[in-house]
């Protein structure tokens, strides 16, 4: 909500965002837009796009999803997916509408659909669970949702799909001024390459020109025209990109690597678990452990989630973690938290993690099988 109770409404920064990027889109120098990415596990990074990416980026997407128009915007402006849903409605005719400016997402969609052609809107996985709980039908009304923000988990695109949700879960970065792999194939005109340790680099008209400021660090990122990502994935049978996490999610434990991401994601499954994530930390005999940070699905019969019986214990976890994958990949400790912790742009705070899983709280925790 956007109003200030009594009086004029309090202006809302979106509203300079989108003026500032109107103007300088069609702008005629050289100056580039600047997107702070989030620093979700380190220092914050200043993106220079310039608007031949951005530009690159509106046209890619619109030619993948077959057709453009109003767009919601759901999302901090500054960061890049919000810059993208701003772009992509200006060159469809018109500025976004801000969710901010109305007291429900229905009532936001039904002011967008008061003029012609299609409604899209961008979220991130937590926004996308709400809105599927409270107001499916007015999710119905969009001829896409672009969801990013983090991995999908197969149960939440299996909702979006009973409710009728047109889901597009896309992938990218502010480096490549936003998603340019849709469901798992890059845009046409993107290049996408796995590295031997399964690191993806991504190349293509949509690539930014390099950090503000730090050139060491363009030049350590930005190669031969492909940006090395922090991420790792792997093709899977249909030549599509699937992500295991970050590179340096990737936990060696005992000589063995084991994707946390794709543990976590394996944990948000259990019936009794809300959220998850999963970091390894130093061990001094398995070189790492495995810690799941975990928060509890309600069990009362008003809670958002119905679940019977207490909280699962720690070797429960392991064996529902090992039903599907080897079990080295088990988490040997666990670590009870309210909620995981969140950044505005709807990634996990990875630093938040760290600083709690290093306080371990005695009576919070569920010490590990050695």
């Amino acid at each position: 909500m956007n109003n200030a109770g009594s009086g004029s409404p309090r202006p809302n920064p979106a509203d300079a965002v989108i003026s500032a990027l109107a103007d300088w889109v069609e702008g005629g120098d050289d100056a580039p837009w600047i997107v702070e990415t989030s620093g979700s596990s380190g220092r914050p990074k200043r993106v220079m796009l310039s608007r031949g990416a951005v530009r690159a980026s509106v046209e890619l997407s619109a030619r993948r999803l077959g057709a453009t128009g109003r767009w919601l915007l759901a999302l901090p402006a500054s960061y890049v997916a919000g810059v993208n849903v701003i772009t992509r409605s200006l060159a469809a005719g018109a500025a976004p509408l801000l969710l901010d400016d109305f007291p429900s997402f229905a009532e936001a969609t039904e002011a967008l659909a008061s003029a012609p052609g299609p409604l899209f809107v961008s979220l991130v996985p937590t926004q996308l669970t709400r809105l599927l709980a409270s107001e499916p039908e007015a999710l119905g009304a969009y001829h896409t949702v672009l969801l990013g923000g983090g991995p999908i988990d197969p149960a939440l695109r299996a909702a979006a799909a009973a409710a009728g949700v047109h889901l597009v879960a896309t992938y990218g970065s502010a480096e490549t001024c936003g998603g340019v792999v849709y469901d798992g194939v890059p845009f046409d005109g993107v290049g996408l390459a796995l590295g031997a340790d399964g690191r993806v680099r991504l190349s293509g008209p949509t690539l930014f020109s390099g950090y503000e400021g730090d050139p060491e660090l363009t030049a350590e990122l930005l190669v031969d025209g492909w940006f090395w990502t922090s991420d790792a994935g792997r093709l899977d049978e249909d030549g599509r990109l699937q992500l295991l996490g970050r590179i340096d999610d990737m936990v060696v434990t005992g000589g063995v690597n084991v994707p946390a991401a794709v543990v976590a994601r394996r944990l948000r499954e259990h019936p009794r678990v809300l959220g998850a994530e999963a970091l390894g930390v130093p061990d001094p005999e398995w070189g790492n452990r495995l810690v799941a940070v975990v928060s509890w699905a309600p069990a009362a019969p008003d809670a958002v989630a119905e679940v019977p019986g207490p909280a699962p214990g720690l070797a429960e976890l392991r064996d529902w973690v090992a039903a599907v994958h080897p079990r080295s990949w088990a988490p040997r400790e666990v670590v009870a938290v309210d909620e995981i912790p969140m950044l505005p742009n709807g990634k996990t705070d990875r630093l938040a993690l760290r600083r709690i899983v290093g306080e371990q709280i005695v009576g919070d925790r569920i010490v590990g099988e050695q």
